[in-house]
């Protein structure tokens, strides 16, 4: 009689509001990643026949970085705690959450590091940035110098990773407390600049909500997207005839190999 022990996975199940079925539009087309309306036709295929790879067992890093007080860990909270805490702490070093999402069918795992934006924590939290598939470059809406500052951010981030390997976005915070002209000054600029770092823009509000939501689900499809791919073409396209020539070839190597074992009187 044989005992069964049943398997746990380390990872915790998806909640019923983290399942993404269709790509989430992004906030500005000027300044976007990609202005699809829908999903990679290959990565929905890879779906739907489950040859996703390993994509489903990953965790894709995100760091979030910026200066201090743009609202780096209240952008995070909302999202992952559905909370904002008015009694601001300024992040030691840094902290991170675990999300899990559902996109098209498939498991993906997002490890979100809310890193320290103090400049005597700056060389705690860049030990942390290196291995991230995103880059989250936040500022305040209503703070010019934020803006400034993100070059800087950007460069210490892409130090530590391959430029060409990570996607960008630049998220101005703290929407509720801009006035429409201010705002619309601010988001021109920022906009401008989202597009000469090839970063996709975003404009929230953590103590409202706004957005919060919309713009992590396009982050985790986008980066979902990008894991699919990258999957795919490692893995490589093949023919049905490469199939066949590599079973023959083994087959062939195989009665070589053996004939050769065989004893000398059976020869």
């Amino acid at each position: 009689m044989s005992l069964r022990i049943p398997t746990m996975s380390v990872l915790p199940p998806v909640r019923r509001d983290r399942v993404i079925a269709q790509l989430p539009q992004c906030f500005s087309k000027e300044a976007a990643l990609q202005t699809a309306k829908e999903f990679n036709n290959k990565v929905k295929t890879a779906c739907q026949q489950q040859r996703t790879g390993t994509v489903g067992f990953k965790i894709s890093k995100v760091i979030v970085v910026g200066d201090l007080a743009v609202g780096k860990t209240c952008l995070i909270n909302r999202f992952c705690k559905d909370a904002f805490d008015k009694n601001y702490k300024a992040t030691i070093g840094v902290d991170f959450e675990m999300e899990r999402f559902e996109v098209l069918g498939v498991p993906f795992s997002l490890q979100l590091w809310d890193t320290a934006g103090q400049e005597r924590f700056k060389c705690i939290a860049s030990t942390y940035y290196r291995g991230a598939q995103v880059v989250v470059i936040a500022f305040d809406l209503n703070d010019v110098a934020s803006l400034d500052h993100v070059r800087q951010w950007l460069e210490d981030a892409l130090k530590e990773n391959d430029p060409t390997a990570v996607q960008l976005f630049l998220v101005g915070t703290k929407k509720d407390l801009s006035s429409p002209a201010q705002y619309a000054r601010m988001e021109e600029d920022a906009i401008s600049l989202a597009q000469e770092i090839s970063a996709e823009y975003w404009a929230v509000s953590s103590l409202t909500g706004e957005n919060v939501r919309e713009f992590f689900f396009r982050l985790a499809s986008l980066a979902f997207e990008n894991n699919v791919l990258a999957e795919l073409e490692k893995s490589g396209p093949r023919q049905i005839g490469d199939v066949v020539r590599i079973s023959s070839s083994s087959s062939s190597n195989l009665q070589a190999t053996s004939k050769k074992k065989q004893p000398n009187c059976c020869q």
